[in-house]
């Protein structure tokens, strides 16, 4: 992997690793965990869904691998309330390029990717706890899938860090999503800058530099969002269940939920 590229091959995987599949013409990609002997867990949006009421809906049709008139004989039926599966790589793949998801990287680094999702500044836990919390959700669930909130990057990310963004009226830990709301938002946000210069290059690194600044200031692992607190999945699971999932008080730095 590089700055350019974090595409892998099948043989340098290993268990725990958080790869993704681009999908729909580069529009979105599809997250998951590998977990080894050739088999993802990954959420997607075939149990419960909360839609984005926008044309996003019709582009991200689903986010899971295309059903098969052939029921592959190594993957997991999903279940009609339950979003997270395991599926073999072939099947999660569905064809597209594999990549492998990047931790604790640099703010050089993570401002040089220039499309969100691809990498974070939050540092990754051992690959046993990772496939541990991958394997409790298969069989307990993730909640409802919301595009922007809690998404396939949001399950792989908290699969692999434990994080989690109690605040739901803001966005999720997931940099695809910033990416799609930090574009438009770059542009607004930079329009009053257009009174300091009218120079069309000049805006254009404006709005390059809201932009980035957004996304470094959303990653989960910035250390600016005061709304990250870790959450044991046991405990996940259970506030799930029992719908005491809620916002928490705003902290400084990410907090052991016990």
């Amino acid at each position: 992997m590089g700055l350019l590229s974090n595409r892998v091959s099948k043989e340098s995987l290993k268990p725990g690793d958080h790869i993704y599949s681009w999908r729909t013409a580069y529009v979105y990609a599809h997250h998951g965990v590998y977990i080894g002997d050739h088999k993802v867990v990954h959420f997607t949006r075939r149990g419960q869904e909360v839609g984005t009421g926008t044309v996003l809906d019709l582009l991200l049709v689903s986010s899971g691998p295309a059903r098969s008139q052939v029921p592959c004989p190594t993957c997991t039926p999903p279940e009609d309330d339950h979003g997270v599966v395991a599926s073999c790589l072939d099947c999660f793949l569905s064809g597209g390029v594999l990549y492998r998801f990047e931790y604790s990287v640099s703010p050089a680094h993570f401002l040089a990717k220039a499309r969100g999702g691809t990498c974070t500044l939050a540092v990754a836990d051992p690959d046993e706890i990772v496939i541990h919390r991958a394997k409790y959700l298969l069989d307990n669930g993730f909640g409802c899938y919301n595009v922007f909130k809690n998404n396939c990057e949001d399950f792989a990310i908290y699969c692999k860090t434990g994080l989690l963004v109690l605040d739901q009226r803001g966005i999720g830990q997931g940099g695809q999503a910033v990416s799609i709301v930090g574009g438009p938002l770059a542009a607004v946000l930079s329009t009053p800058l257009r009174l300091v210069t009218t120079n069309v290059y000049g805006m254009a690194a404006t709005a390059v530099g809201v932009y980035c600044a957004s996304r470094y200031a959303a990653d989960i692992g910035s250390g600016m969002r005061r709304d990250v607190v870790k959450v044991s999945v046991e405990d996940l699971t259970r506030r799930l269940a029992t719908g005491m999932l809620q916002v928490m008080e705003p902290l400084s730095s990410p907090t052991i939920v016990s």
